[in-house]
């Protein structure tokens, strides 16, 4: 079994005097944290701090100071008088697959050392646990967990969650368990809200999610979502006799019957194993899936899915003896943001990037984050000297969250937002969320140009930063297309070049001449646009004039691009049009290598398009590609651009991330989370020589 990165190790309480400041300390993060959702601790140095509590009370029994936050359930916060009519527990953690088996061979003793009968896992989602109370199949309360015996009445929330229907499919009377959350567009949603109200961003989801649930007589709504994941099934408590008897995985299907969200149909859905080990390939494969999900979990939950198994094992006063919680390594942590750089991209876009003090998350020791625009920086509220939640999952670029407002003392700052732009002093158009210097691309001329020399665009070898910089600054070239009418004598006017190396880079910009359309229309940089959908319109078009040529309602047709992004490439295509005469004029190539165009068909007898057509008896037809880790044997020079045009020359579609759409996977070396997900979900995955055999014709 593969072990996840290693979690940081408790805290070292030598005395009762350290004990009693953890305690302190633990206190008022977890009522902060149960009360407004906003902790100064982030969950890792939150949880590393309680098991040192436990810890020190396990050695000294009889010692428990009476607040601990060990002892309550949700550490005792009560945050309403709405009775419970069965308590709603927190669950234990462990942070290994050692402490994982452990826990397994506890629950085997309190079951007279007879094996489990069977277990379910499914995601431990980072959200806010809610009752939900149906009479007669009518949503009629919502009730949060408070301290596990009361909590507080939420009602005036209904019809604002996802998940939560006003009327089930059928009039059954219920409560329901689950947790409340946030998406990424609702947290979005509820900041920008908020903000527009004069209030200060919330610093994280789980923030949001409380806040929002506990807030009344705003003069908005804040869209959540549901999830449940139980159900009070004894008779005294509901009249669906459906529920009588239902294993933990049945019992989940059954609220999904009933119309509740649920993660049914998911690859986070609940399922039922038969052996430890496959509870450790699942905790696994939902971990793998982290990175790409638009909701957050920080670990996955494993039970007893025998009703019979759990009642036998009995609850503790916190915790049920029949359910542990796995915790993955936090993926967001608490730092100080110390200032904001200001960056200027090649298209003009003025781009803000946080300075944090170093902080580690999920393995990687993080300085800098994304603030992406200014708009963003002013929702979230931040400021100078903030500590601010920063998040970070997979491969997923680092961001910054939001503040956490309580920890304020007063002496931060504001951020400065430029005047004029960064990097010439030109005026700045703010229309949009987006700042843009109003030179536009001429303000990021010499990016513009590396951008479009580089390996994945037109690979014009040894054209370096250095040769840009005094081809711009001599005035030789403007653009890129400027490059085809350089002359060697122009070229050997450069500081430090020699004969051989204006020779050699006159034939690299010769063989630039003839590269495909794709790799040229790459090299334009059109917003909205990258390697591979650069490649999806060349082979769609097949030609520069065709593209030119099109309207945004035939770009739109293009996979990938849709109705709204298709007007941005047509505005785009027109103020590059100058830079596209040029290279015509220059003898560039504008076409793409292998394109039929369509054979005249009755549009209405065959609905297939003519890609697919096309691409009938390749060996990738129809499929989605994802090509993960560094190619080896035949495939190991190739660059990720060649790789995408190779699968596209054999009727396939690469594509960067791993989904349920995916047909095929190759994982070359070191290969990572991408492979991980894949097994998770099932889809094939090769080597790239496997690839490569299977693509034998197309090599060359």
């Amino acid at each position: 079994m593969t072990k996840p990165p290693a979690t940081a190790p408790a805290v070292d309480l030598a005395d009762e005097a350290a004990y009693l400041e953890a305690v302190a300390q633990a206190r008022k993060a977890a009522d902060a944290y149960y009360g407004s959702g906003e902790s100064g601790l982030d969950d890792e140095t939150y949880d590393r701090l309680l098991r040192a509590i436990t810890a020190w009370e396990d050695a000294h029994p009889g010692q428990a100071a009476a607040d601990s936050p060990s002892q309550q359930v949700a550490a005792g916060v009560t945050a309403g008088d709405v009775t419970h009519t069965v308590a709603m527990l927190s669950l234990g953690n462990v942070f290994s697959d050692e402490e994982l088996t452990a826990w397994a061979v506890s629950l085997q003793r309190r079951l007279g050392g007879a094996a489990v009968a069977g277990w379910a896992v499914e995601p431990k989602l980072d959200g806010v646990a809610l009752a939900a109370r149906y009479r007669e199949g009518r949503l009629a309360q919502l009730v949060t967990r408070g301290d596990g015996t009361t909590g507080e009445d939420v009602s005036h929330t209904i019809g604002d969650i996802i998940g939560l229907p006003l009327t089930l499919t059928e009039p059954v009377t219920i409560e329901v368990r689950g947790e409340v959350l946030m998406t990424e567009d609702q947290f979005a949603a509820a900041n920008e809200q908020r903000t527009a109200h004069g209030a200060t961003g919330f610093a994280n989801r789980r923030n949001a999610s409380s806040g929002s649930l506990r807030a009344r007589d705003r003069a908005y709504r804040v869209g959540q979502t549901f999830f449940a994941y139980a159900a009070l099934t004894d008779p005294a408590h509901t009249d669906d006799p459906g529920l009588a008897g239902l294993t933990h995985t049945q019992l989940v299907a059954r609220l999904a019957a009933l119309g509740l969200g649920t993660t049914a149909d998911t690859p986070l859905a609940t399922r039922a194993y038969a052996t430890l080990d496959q509870v450790v390939d699942r905790v696994r494969e939902i971990g793998a899936l982290r990175a790409a999900l638009d909701i957050e979990l920080d670990g996955a939950v494993i039970k007893a899915d025998s009703p019979a198994d759990q009642l036998r094992a009995g609850t503790g006063s916190r915790t049920p003896h029949w359910a542990t919680a796995f915790k993955f390594p936090a993926a967001q942590k608490i730092t100080v943001l110390r200032a904001v750089q200001w960056s200027v991209g090649r298209t003009g876009v003025i781009a803000p990037r946080a300075v944090l003090d170093p902080v580690d998350v999920a393995g990687t020791t993080i300085t800098y984050a994304t603030l992406h625009n200014p708009a963003d920086i002013a929702r979230r509220g931040l400021m100078l000297g903030d500590h601010v939640v920063v998040y970070r999952a997979g491969e997923v670029i680092p961001r910054v969250e939001g503040a956490v407002a309580g920890l304020r003392t007063g002496t931060e700052q504001p951020v400065d937002f430029p005047e004029l732009c960064p990097r010439c002093g030109g005026d700045i158009d703010r229309g949009q969320e987006r700042w843009r210097c109003e030179r536009g691309r001429a303000c990021g001329q010499k990016e513009a140009i590396r951008y479009a020399v580089a390996r994945d665009a037109l690979d014009i070898d040894g054209l370096g930063e250095k040769i840009i910089v005094q081809l711009v600054d001599k005035g030789l070239i403007e653009d890129f297309a400027d490059l085809f009418t350089l002359t060697r004598d122009q070229l050997l006017t450069l500081d430090r070049m020699g004969t051989r190396s204006a020779d050699n880079l006159t034939a690299a910009i010769e063989a630039a001449r003839t590269k495909p359309l794709n790799r040229v229309f790459c090299a334009l940089g059109v917003l909205g646009t990258g390697r591979s959908m650069s490649l999806r319109i060349a082979a769609h078009f097949g030609s520069m004039r065709a593209i030119r040529d099109a309207d945004a309602v035939a770009l739109a047709q293009v996979d990938g691009i849709g109705n709204e992004k298709a007007p941005v490439i047509v505005e785009e295509l027109a103020s590059l049009a100058p830079v596209i005469d040029k290279l015509v004029a220059a003898g560039v190539n504008m076409d793409q290598p292998g394109f039929a165009p369509p054979a005249p068909t009755d549009a209405e007898a065959d609905t297939e398009t003519s890609t697919q057509k096309a691409n009938i008896g390749l060996p990738l037809a129809g499929m989605t590609v994802v090509v993960t880790g560094a190619m080896t044997g035949p495939l190991s020079h190739l660059s990720r651009t060649e790789m995408t045009e190779l699968i596209t020359k054999a009727g396939g579609r690469a594509s960067s991330s791993v989904s349920t759409r995916t047909h095929l996977v190759v994982a070359g070396e070191n290969a990572g989370s991408k492979l991980t997900k894949a097994q998770a979900l099932g889809i094939e995955t090769i080597t790239p020589e496997e690839l490569a055999q299977r693509l034998a014709e197309h090599l060359t």
